[in-house]
């Protein structure tokens, strides 16, 4: 009965410990798209684009068309958003976060731009890894 008791003790505070970890990612993960929603409504493009990984693999799909690589996702952005009027207020919707694998979480969610040149919504799907340390956007998929 002791050991029953013990086993069951253990695996209780294993399950608390899962959770626990898995609630931190969780939230750094939210805490990183609040900080990029910020930086897009304060028209800061290159804030926005310190959520995702800065590599030449970082892989961006929309529209039917793949894109790769961190500055051309910048430079795709600031032709798409030239000022102010175009970037709006951002909002994100978050539906879904979900693990992958210890170091990997995909996003479902939906995006709301109020703005000056006509709101825009839309959904998407992205994929953050652990890098570093630091949690950063290795694939989106945005329509």
């Amino acid at each position: 009965m002791k050991q029953l008791l013990f086993s069951l003790t253990l695996s209780f505070f294993a399950t608390i410990n899962f959770i626990s970890a898995q609630s931190e990612d969780e939230t750094a993960i939210k805490s990183k798209l609040i900080e990029q929603q910020e930086a897009w409504s304060n028209n800061d493009l290159e804030g926005f684009m310190q959520g995702y990984w800065e590599s030449d693999s970082l892989t961006y799909y929309s529209g039917g068309k793949v894109t790769q690589g961190w500055q051309t996702t910048l430079d795709n952005y600031e032709k798409g958003y030239p000022s102010k009027k175009d970037t709006g207020t951002l909002r994100f919707q978050i539906d879904a976060i979900t693990e992958i694998t210890k170091d990997a979480y995909y996003v479902m969610g939906q995006y709301f731009l109020t703005r000056e040149a006509g709101d825009k919504n839309g959904t998407f799907m992205i994929i953050f890894k652990k890098i570093n340390g630091k949690w950063k956007i290795i694939a989106d998929s945005s329509c």
